[in-house]
This record gives structure tokens, C-alpha cells and sequence, in this order.
């Protein structure tokens, strides 16, 4: 639970970046409640008809949801579920059933590795193991020439950690393949897979046609409020649907989560490419603006980006980096960065350096090159 100082530095944040005039992403989560539920309201009818019946457990708006992401994946079929942790751990355990394989390959930077107290192990049993340590997918070669046995391949598209990279369209087929020639299947965490079309060159349906089964989360890229979907074969689908009950996720009503992720398919998923394409010009620019401002030394990374985020890195604390992205926010009216951390174990980030998640979304469109040059100008006076 977060101490009171921890609260009151969380709303001394939301405050400025809530009252900045200029900021490169607005979150649906910085809302107010109020806010959140009138613009729900607003929105429904637009998606969904306000007179269908509300679901319970399921059905209805959810169902509704369901075959419109399985359409877009190109998947028989979709389950939703409340958190995409839920359906990934699902999905994984599925697949060890089937393949009769309990071992999982996937990267050590990777969600379940990093952020899931280690429950493909503790909850499922699954066994997990790493092709490579590199802040990178693993290629083709390292997949096949493995020396242990696995039943799955899990690829994070975008790997967040490591600085949302992708592979190129050649390195993931040839991953993809190099699975099948051992007989494993392979799964996307496509947690962020909505934005990757723009670098793969791909529609949705032909990236996830590589995959066995695709996960996909609505409150990142697309700004709902919770959830998830696990989609892949119309068997696999209905297994998971039976441990979706088993581990809890068998909610009464998700009405609100389903109508704010149609709402996003609608309204931020055709943004998307746009906010990718803008990322490259802000990430520019910024690499400029760093490059001129007589910081010790800086990377933007990757650049150009692959997808609408990225990561800085600098050479400073990350106190002090908060301390100066909230006052410039408080102070300008700017939002330029908003977090700072330090950088997971394996990601490649030097001793003493922090790192930040740039998003550029709807709001970042209105900067210029030169706005970004000049919102690095005014942080590095508040860094000192």
C-alpha cells in the first residue's frame, strides 16, 4: 500500500500534468472519476446499443467485443478476461497441457519474468527458460540451436524493457520458424501488438497469423479501462475459458471495461501509425535538443523508435529527474517526461543512469521539432 508521502507525491504529479497546456500523451488513467465515467457515458452509444441488456458473466457487449478482436487478429475465436496476466498465464498453461511440455521460452526482460512474482512457476508449474540475455528478441539461431527442450515460444511484441523493440518482419517469420522445426508452439504477448503494424509493414491479421495464440491488452495503446483478450483457436479459446473460471476471472459485469476497449478500437486504434510516425520526429528531436544542451551524456533508444514509445536514458538519479520533470510541468506548463527508474537487470542501462517511457499519442501531435528542442532546453535548467 502507498504511504501518504507516496500519495501526495501521485497528486502532486497528476496535478501538473493534468494542468500542463503541452504534453506529448493525455492518460485516461490521470482522470478524475467523474471524468472518466461522464466520458464512458458519452462514448457507449456510439460503439454498442445503450438499450442492450447489461452482461452477466459474460455475453452481450463482451461477446460483442470477443468476435471483433478475433476478426481483427484473424483468430477463430477470443475470450476476454480481466487482466492480461490472467490471460497469458492461461493461455501458457493451456499450451503445456497440449504440447505436454511444461517449459516456456521467453526472454528475461519479459512481463511474466519481471512483473508476476514468478507465477508462471509458483501458480501454473510452467518452467521457464532463456534463448537469449540479450536486450533483444531472440533470433532464429538461438531458438533452434537451444540445448533444452520447450513445448512453448512466448515473444513480447514490443519488448517493453528493453525498450519497446521489435525485430524486423525477416528475424520474426525466421524465429517463428525455427519453433516449428522443434515442434513448439509459439505465443505473442501482444500486450502492445496493436502499434507494431507500422514497422512490420503488416496488418494485425498477417503479424498474428504467425502465432499459435495472440493476448492483446486494451489499457495501454488503446487507453480502456482493464482488460484483455486471449485469442487463437476456437479449442484453445474454450480451455481457457474454463481456467479463466478457475483462476477467478469469471467476473459478474465488465460492461464498463468492454464498451471503453470498442471505444478504443475505434477511436485510437486507427491513430495509431500517426503517433508512430510522430514518435520518430520526437525522439529526433529530442537526441538534438540533448545533443545541444551539454548534458555529460544521453541515449534515446532505440532510434528511431518502433513504435509510438521509447525510452531516454540519462546519467542522474531518478529523484532528481521526478523533481525536474514536475516542476517543469508545474512551472511552464510542459510535460516532457513524466517517470523516472531505474533500469531493469539485463536491460543495458550503466551503473548511475535512469531511465524514462517517452509515449507520443494524440496530444504529442501538435509538437514541432523545435518545441521538442526547446522543452529539453528548460528540463536541463531544472536538472542543473
Amino acid at each position: 500500500m502507498a504511504t501518504m508521502d507516496e500519495q501526495e507525491q501521485r497528486r502532486r504529479r497528476l496535478t501538473a500534468w493534468r494542468g500542463s497546456r503541452r504534453v506529448l500523451a493525455r492518460m485516461g488513467a490521470d482522470s478524475t472519476l467523474g471524468e472518466r465515467l461522464a466520458a464512458l457515458a458519452a462514448g457507449a452509444a456510439s460503439v454498442h446499443d445503450p438499450e442492450d441488456w447489461t452482461d452477466v458473466y459474460g455475453g452481450g457487449v463482451v461477446a460483442d467485443l470477443e468476435r471483433r478482436v478475433a476478426g481483427l487478429l484473424g483468430m477463430e475465436a477470443a475470450a476476454f478476461f480481466p487482466t492480461g496476466t490472467m490471460a497469458q498465464q492461461v493461455a501458457l498453461r493451456c499450451w503445456a497441457g497440449r504440447t505436454g511440455d511444461a517449459t516456456v521460452a521467453l526472454h528475461p526482460l519479459s512481463h511474466p519474468e519481471l512483473h508476476e512474482g514468478g507465477a508462471l512457476g509458483v501458480v501454473s508449474g510452467l518452467r521457464t527458460v532463456h534463448p537469449t540475455s540479450e536486450p533483444r528478441l531472440p533470433s532464429a539461431d538461438e531458438v533452434r540451436e537451444f540445448p533444452e527442450p520447450f513445448g512453448t515460444l512466448m515473444l513480447e511484441l514490443p519488448l517493453r524493457d528493453a525498450g519497446f523493440v521489435l525485430p524486423s518482419w525477416e528475424e520474426l517469420t525466421a524465429v517463428v520458424e525455427a519453433a516449428r522445426e522443434r515442434d513448439a508452439v509459439v505465443h505473442f504477448d501482444g500486450a502492445r501488438l496493436w502499434e507494431c503494424g507500422p514497422h512490420f509493414g503488416r496488418e494485425l491479421s498477417e503479424i498474428a497469423a504467425l502465432a499459435d495464440s495472440v493476448y492483446v491488452s486494451f489499457y495501454k495503446s488503446l487507453d480502456g479501462l482493464s482488460g484483455a483478450v486471449l485469442a487463437g483457436p476456437s479449442t484453445l479459446v474454450e480451455e481457457a475459458r474454463v481456467w479463466r473460471h478457475r483462476y477467478g476471472g469469471q467476473l459478474f459485469q465488465q460492461y464498463p471495461a468492454a464498451l471503453s476497449a470498442l471505444l478504443g478500437l475505434e477511436r485510437e486504434l486507427p491513430r495509431l501509425p500517426a503517433f508512430v510516425a510522430h514518435a520518430k520526429v520526437v525522439a529526433g528531436a529530442l537526441a538534438e535538443g540533448f545533443a545541444a544542451s551539454g548534458v555529460p551524456w544521453f541515449r534515446v533508444h532505440p532510434e528511431p523508435p518502433h513504435t509510438h514509445q521509447f525510452q531516454v536514458w540519462l546519467p542522474y538519479g531518478t529523484e532528481v529527474l521526478d523533481e525536474a520533470s514536475v516542476r517543469q510541468a508545474e512551472e511552464t506548463g510542459v510535460t516532457l517526461f513524466r517517470r523516472w527508474f531505474a533500469g531493469a537487470p539485463g536491460s543495458g542501462l550503466p551503473p548511475g543512469v535512469s531511465v524514462t517511457e517517452v509515449t507520443v499519442a494524440g496530444a504529442g501531435l501538435e509538437w514541432s521539432a523545435e518545441d521538442v528542442r526547446e522543452a529539453v532546453a528548460g528540463f536541463v535548467r531544472y536538472v542543473g
